[in-house]
């Protein structure tokens, strides 16, 4: 089942674990110690991000590492890029206020 990447990372433990897994790859077990949640429903979660291309797995020995898709955030970023424009906009005009006025009760 394709997902899509946006439902994923709108729920808080979703978010955690690519913060998590974002310095460095973990394994299910490493993940799951960091949540106040079963195993399985860590697995759950870690599931949902592999199959939106938001993780990736990699089998080392008898463990399986799980690590960013930097590319496929790479959509997120950009996604959210032109509200930070947007944003950065509005604070330059701010900027520009505030000096004005700052200037006019001199």
């Amino acid at each position: 089942m394709r997902r899509d990447i946006f439902q994923a990372i709108a729920d808080p433990t979703r978010r955690s674990i690519l913060t998590l897994i974002a310095v460095q790859a973990m394994t299910p077990n490493a993940i799951a110690e960091n949540f106040n949640a079963s195993r399985q429903s860590v697995s759950k979660h870690l599931r949902i991000l592999v199959e939106c291309d938001l993780l990736k797995q990699e089998q080392q020995g008898r463990e399986i590492y799980y690590s960013l898709e930097i590319e496929k955030m790479k959509e997120v970023d950009q996604w959210l890029a032109q509200f930070r424009a947007i944003w950065e906009t509005k604070f330059n005009q701010l900027d520009e206020l505030l000096v004005t006025l700052k200037k006019q009760n001199k």
